[in-house]
């Protein structure tokens, strides 16, 4: 298998930076592409100079601009992401080109690594987001629950993240679904423990599951697991929480070989699944914006700039 980019299968650090950005003219395809191709390269380089950091980044690239990037070789899965809403719980396609994915123990290091990036770019492209994550106490959403639990360990993330014998021509390389969701930390806080417990389905001191007599349909873990023929259908998370004392939330990043789990894990959320149930915590919390893109391997990024 081709060897994917540095960003996807490594554990979350202390510090993550998100960029989406449109393509101002599609005339700059070609050069992008090499500029693209040059970003592992300009990480290995920063990550030499900072070596205490771990720095590692992906790109990946939306399917529209894919299509101008290499019109005649697709990978099979890629498609846009498609708005979900039902009675009031909305999850919007705001879209993007680009994506780029920089984690690192260092902000400053993050952050060296979107100018360096960003001054390459020049004019060619518009911010549509710039999200910088942080690890919270231990691990936890900020709304004080311990995120992640069940993401894949060891062996089993490129499994659950990496293309495969599926699509060979992209071996290696991922499907990124991307949100960012804003909480209601005040009407959230007014909650008792033990009703914050059962809207998430976990215990919030050390993330245990919540028995199933007492573990309603609508809990967020409910929702959000999927099983098909009895093997649950896994994600590789890279989850932030962001923001200020004013407004705040999670920036939800899913790598995956297939957008039909993102996208069917989300459908139940917003409760358009079709058994009539939705995830209570969509009532605290509103996703703003959405959007998929393929994240190629190593050799298939340099390859589009050929």
């Amino acid at each position: 298998m081709s060897e994917p980019q540095s960003a996807i299968l490594p554990e979350p650090s202390r510090s993550a930076l998100f960029l989406v950005l449109r393509v101002a003219d599609a005339k700059v395809a070609t050069p992008l592409a090499k500029l693209l191709a040059q970003v592992p390269e300009m990480t290995r380089a920063l990550a030499a100079q900072a070596p205490d950091a771990k720095l590692v980044s992906a790109v990946g690239i939306g399917a529209e601009f894919w299509d101008r990037l290499s019109p005649r070789k697709r990978p099979i899965g890629l498609r846009a992401f498609a708005a979900v809403e039902a009675d009031g719980r909305r999850a919007p396609a705001t879209g993007g080109d680009l994506l780029a994915h920089i984690i690192s123990e260092r902000h400053d290091v993050n952050f060296e690594l979107a100018l360096r990036l960003r001054r390459q770019l020049g004019g060619t492209v518009e911010v549509l987001e710039e999200v910088h994550g942080f690890r919270y106490l231990d691990s936890r959403d900020l709304t004080g629950f311990i995120d992640g639990t069940e993401n894949p360990k060891g062996a089993e993330r490129a499994a659950v993240a990496l293309i495969g014998a599926e699509d060979p021509a992209f071996a290696g390389g991922s499907y990124a679904h991307t949100q960012k969701f804003l909480h209601d930390l005040e009407r959230w806080g007014r909650l008792e423990t033990a009703e914050q417990e059962r809207i998430v389905g976990r215990r919030k001191a050390d993330s245990e599951d919540l028995p199933a007599a007492v573990k309603p349909a609508t809990a967020h873990i409910n929702r959000a697991t999927i099983a098909e023929n009895g093997t649950e259908l896994k994600i590789v998370r890279h989850s932030f929480p962001f923001g200020t004392t004013s407004a705040a939330g999670l920036f939800f990043i899913a790598y995956c070989r297939t957008l039909d789990i993102p996208e069917r894990m989300l459908r139940r959320m917003i409760g358009t699944s079709g058994d009539g149930v939705h995830d209570r915590l969509m009532e605290f919390t509103r996703a703003v914006t959405g959007a998929n893109f393929f994240v190629p391997s190593l050799s298939v990024l340099g390859a589009l700039a050929e």
